[in-house]
């Protein structure tokens, strides 16, 4: 079996870029053979070059460095890109500009994904500048989901656990607590599915055994990655 070299822009965290590894390669040796290795190329960034941006310069020197870093994936041999950050997205055309091979857009499998289940109201869980702001939401409104507004007290403690905790690698029962409580009550405002739309939120959520049905970013970017590596037909 033909398989295709895939870069990954990770470090963002290090913890993220460590899950999409070892799921791809678990896909992808599921499916092609027993000693299969993904090809993959891994540019790890710095993230402390990329925490806590909120001015525009800040952004702008966020998409330099990310260019920087597709461009050099692109030159190795990479034939696709992913984006191991779901708040990185943000930055998906100027990435998708600086570069001539595709890359991979994780909000638009999660939306292919939510739809294809038959669910329409979700609630979308996540950093602040993914649950709030429009270049995220829009890709899942266009997949005809309705999403709940974002409510503001959810983001912040959303926020902190993200940041404080999972993205240095630390794993607390407050944290599994908070999101249980958090997906409760989204359930109790109308919601019928979940977007955990950061790579790490499934540290602190049980994915599988949930109050309302649990869209996984990280992983449905993954089995999308895998198919695009094992040359297997994408929709999105």
């Amino acid at each position: 079996m033909n398989l295709r070299k895939l870069g990954l822009i990770g470090g963002m965290s290090w913890v993220s870029t460590g899950i999409y590894y070892e799921r791809i390669n678990r896909l992808v040796q599921k499916r092609a053979a027993p000693m299969a290795s993904a090809p993959m190329l891994i540019e790890s960034l710095d993230f402390c070059k990329l925490y806590g941006l909120r001015e525009e310069k800040d952004w702008r020197r966020a998409s330099d460095i990310l260019c920087e870093s597709a461009k050099r994936l692109e030159g190795a041999g990479a034939g696709a890109l992913i984006i191991g950050a779901n708040s990185m997205h943000k930055l998906y055309d100027d990435i998708a500009g600086a570069v001539d091979i595709p890359i991979l857009h994780i909000a638009d499998y999660v939306g292919q994904a939510v739809e294809d289940a038959g669910y329409k109201t979700a609630a979308l869980l996540g950093t602040r500048n993914v649950m709030t702001e429009s270049f995220y939401r829009k890709r899942l409104v266009a997949h005809g989901i309705d999403l709940l507004p974002p409510n503001m007290d959810n983001v912040e403690t959303l926020n902190r656990i993200i940041y404080d905790e999972l993205m240095i690698g630390k794993v607390s029962r407050d944290a599994q607590r908070a999101m249980r409580t958090i997906i409760t009550n989204k359930a109790q405002d109308g919601a019928d599915s979940i977007v955990l739309a950061c790579t790490e939120l499934d540290l602190v959520v049980d994915v599988d055994a949930n109050v309302l049905p649990v869209f996984d970013s990280t992983r449905i970017h993954c089995e999308a990655a895998a198919r695009w590596i094992l040359e297997e037909e994408l929709v999105n």
